[in-house]
């Protein structure tokens, strides 16, 4: 899509964070204008200065009255009452276009602003964002997901088109299922990792990163490729043996290190994956059930 074949609108970003100055940066790429960002503390500056040169930083009254497309992209806690509290002010107009960044929300919690009179749109990319311009080719090759009343779904649609990602569409009900999805693929990894380098880091290895970088990227690539059935390890082959030297090293660190997140982290994980085992049929029941067991007795 040209840019001359597009509706330039103003658009206002309330909350310059890593997702609201990565997605300002986007929409002015693709061709609008941002006519002007919230920042309240000295990271924002900066990250506005980075990523969205020259654009102003405005109270946040002023943004919402100048903009003809309002992005919020605060943390999902404050969201409803700062959209109560813009429309108790008359910050909304009618024909507006008001969104939002917030995962688990849909457009109910811009309710507020729809009953000024605003067409109200929930967007959510399904990306881990820094905050930097590193994040920009990451985003066209996301999707976003897109919730809105039918007549106003095509307009997020082409938002998310003109940015170069790829919309799905996500029903208001299902929103805090799509999120606790998303989130529990993204964020748990993290927290896994971590604790997968903090163990290999207190063994004294100089680089864990590179101990699990091929292991890991191909196991993602596997299990986004083929599903389930790219499960491997001892769970999977009912090697009660390795798991139960896994959960013996394992308590022994968590004495050293002073905390149990690590031990609790595997067995709750493992025990998620004898299901997942069980239904590759690389396992029998009574495999199953001799795993269980052995886990049931760590807790």
């Amino acid at each position: 899509m040209n840019h001359e074949d597009q509706t330039r609108l103003g658009i206002g970003i309330v909350g310059c964070g890593r997702v609201g100055a990565v997605m300002g940066n986007a929409l002015r790429a693709a061709g609008h204008a941002i006519i002007g960002t919230t920042a309240s503390s000295q990271a924002s500056r900066d990250r506005a200065e980075a990523m969205l040169p020259e654009v102003p930083i405005l109270e946040i009254e002023t943004l919402v009255e100048r903009a003809e497309l309002v992005l919020f992209t605060v943390s999902d806690d404050v969201l409803a009452e700062l959209v109560a509290g813009l429309a108790k002010l008359g910050c909304f107009t009618p024909g507006q276009i008001v969104m939002h960044c917030a995962g688990m929300y849909g457009t109910e919690v811009l309710g507020p602003a729809a009953a000024s009179g605003a067409f109200t749109i929930a967007l959510h990319p399904s990306l881990s964002f820094t905050g930097t311009s590193v994040d920009l080719p990451r985003l066209r090759e996301a999707t976003i997901a897109v919730t809105a009343a039918k007549p106003v779904l095509p307009i997020g649609q082409a938002l998310v088109v003109e940015i170069g990602a790829e919309p799905i569409i996500v029903a208001e009900a299902d929103r805090a299922l799509y999120h606790a999805a998303i989130a529990h693929a993204a964020n748990h990894t993290v927290a896994t990792l971590s604790q997968s380098l903090d163990v290999l880091t207190s063994l004294g290895i100089d680089d864990p990163a590179r101990v699990l970088r091929s292991l890991v990227e191909a196991s993602v690539s596997n299990t986004l490729q083929a599903g389930p059935s790219a499960l491997t390890g001892p769970v999977s082959r009912g090697d009660t043996g390795t798991v139960a030297a896994h959960l013996y090293a394992l308590a022994e660190y968590s004495v050293a290190a002073g905390s149990l997140d690590v031990a609790d982290a595997y067995t709750a994980m493992a025990k998620a994956t004898i299901s997942r085992a069980l239904t590759n049929g690389t396992i029998t029941t009574e495999q199953a059930r001799a795993m269980h067991e052995l886990l049931t007795e760590r807790d």
